[in-house]
Order: structure tokens, then C-alpha cells, then sequence
């Protein structure tokens, strides 16, 4: 059976001037031939991706698609036409995401977390970014301390909702974000921790001892980029110390102070340079 919207293996059946059909036993699909393999034989399997094209005819692609049926990915969204949004799926024909299955519309060349249907009634696959009743709330494989890849999903009074790998939700407080982020973007982060109530807590820098070393790391390194010296000190506005460093003004005198015990840095009230 030919199944919509997922990779499968069929065989080659008979060649054509326009491409090869391929079978199931039961049903054909084409293959054109800008997707046919050299060498391909009569008779061989070849893993394709089946999906309907312009005329809602399907048709077989060698093309790896960004997600299939059922899955849940981060797409960019290409243009938005008369009935919705159109998102690169890795296809020639970009995943359609009706006006009614988004939950809030969609902009021109933004990203969205789709999940990929398949509409029963037109055979098409389309997409759908109300995800919430989706998402995981299974906490196991998840670990604290864990680096994890976040999407930006929304923006709360608190901070940001977050759909953590793709799968579960998380949260991103507001307070401990130093850096430029908007609802779309795509980051790497860290489960800080995960609640007795299944709820995970999340941060874009590791916690801990090693989020300390990380970011001493980087002050030195805009120390030495900034030929030894970095117009910042105990003193300095937190603002200019966030658009500088993306860290608070509370880390970076924790930071500088750990740098001046270690021999490492020599301070003043606005700026610090690298000790010989």
C-alpha cells in the first residue's frame, strides 16, 4: 500500500520516457526521472518519500524531507497565500499550513513548530503549529545539567515557552535571559531543572561550576580580542555589561573577581586588562 506523507521501500516496475513507476505489489507510483539514480535497475528496491503533487496526484521523490507524517519539526515558513501558510518541508512543494490549524498566524520567513498531518478527506499532507496537545509530558531521558536543543515557542509574563528537542515542553525565565531572543528562534540550552510537577525549567548557559568556567572563558577571550584590555568594570551600567558579554552584571563581578584571585585579570571601576 501506498502510504502518503512517509519514506518506503518499493520496487522498480517498468521504465518510462518521463521517469520510472514504482510498485508495491499492488498500486504504482511515479519516480521522475530527475530523482532516478544512475544505475537504477528493473526489478531493484529504492527507498522514496511518496506525497501528491500540484494536482494532488501522488509522487514518489528521492528527496529526504525535513519531517513526515506525525512528526513534529521546526519549519521556516516561505510565503502566506489565500488559504494559509507555506513551509519548506525539504520538497519542491512546500507544506501547506491552513489559516484554521495555526495558532496564531504565520510570517514570511519566520520559523514555526509544525506538526505534519495528513488530511483524510484531500489525501494531502499539511501542517498544523497547534501543537500543544502534541507535546510530551514524559520527563524520562531527561536529565538536569542535560544540553538540549530549545524552540522558542512563546512569550509569557514569566519568560518564554520552549518545546525542548522537539518533543516536551519547558519554560525560559525571562530574567535569566541576557541576550537578544524573539518567539521562532532556535536555540541550544540546558535543562536547569525539572519539578516535582513534571514541569522542566531550562537555560541557554550551562548552571554550575561549569557555567562559571564557560563564562570566564569568554570574558577573557573579549579581553584579549579587545587587545587586553575590556571597558568594563564593577562599575559599568548592567546594560552595557549585557550587550557586551550576554550576561548579567552580578555574574560578570563574579567572573572578573574569580579572574583577579587567579592572577588572571587586573580591575577597576570601568574596565578590566589582561595581567601580564
Amino acid at each position: 500500500m501506498l502510504i502518503i506523507g512517509k519514506s518506503q521501500k518499493l520496487k522498480i516496475g517498468r521504465a518510462v520516457d518521463f521517469g520510472l513507476y514504482l510498485t508495491d505489489g499492488k498500486e504504482e507510483v511515479l519516480l521522475p526521472n530527475k530523482y532516478v539514480p544512475i544505475g537504477s535497475k528493473i526489478g531493484e528496491d529504492i527507498e522514496v518519500f511518496i506525497y501528491t503533487d500540484s494536482e494532488d496526484r501522488p509522487i514518489a521523490t528521492t528527496l529526504k524531507p525535513i519531517g513526515e507524517v506525525d512528526d513534529l519539526v521546526t519549519l521556516k515558513v516561505q510565503s502566506v497565500g489565500k488559504f494559509g501558510a507555506f513551509a519548506d518541508i525539504g520538497l519542491e512543494k512546500d507544506l501547506l499550513i491552513p489559516f484554521k490549524e495555526q495558532d496564531g498566524r504565520l510570517e514570511e520567513g519566520r520559523n514555526a513548530m509544525v506538526k505534519i498531518l495528513l488530511d483524510h478527506r484531500t489525501g494531502r499532507m499539511i501542517g498544523t503549529t497547534k501543537v500543544h496537545s502534541f507535546l510530551s509530558k514524559d520527563t524520562v531521558g531527561y536529565a538536569e545539567g542535560a544540553e538540549v536543543q530549545l524552540f522558542i515557542w512563546k512569550e509569557t509574563e514569566l519568560g518564554w515557552k520552549v518545546i525542548i528537542n522537539n518533543s516536551i515542553q519547558g519554560l525560559l525565565y525571562k530574567n535569566e535571559v541576557f541576550e537578544s531572543i524573539t518567539t521562532g528562534d532556535e536555540r541550544g540550552g540546558f535543562i536547569k531543572k525539572i519539578r516535582e510537577d513534571g514541569k522542566i525549567d531550562v537555560a541557554l548557559r550551562k548552571q554550575g561550576y561549569q557555567g562559571v568556567k564557560d563564562m570566564s572563558q569568554l570574558v577573557m577571550d573579549k579581553v584579549v580580542e579587545n587587545g587586553g584590555v575590556l571597558l568594563l568594570g564593577d562599575k559599568s551600567n548592567p546594560e552595557e555589561i549585557k550587550r557586551l558579554l550576554g550576561i548579567s552584571k552580578k555574574n560578570f563581578k563574579k567572573i572578573i573577581g574569580g579572574l583577579y584571585k587567579a592572577g588572571k585579570l587586573e580591575i577597576s571601576d570601568f574596565e578590566v586588562r589582561k595581567k601580564d
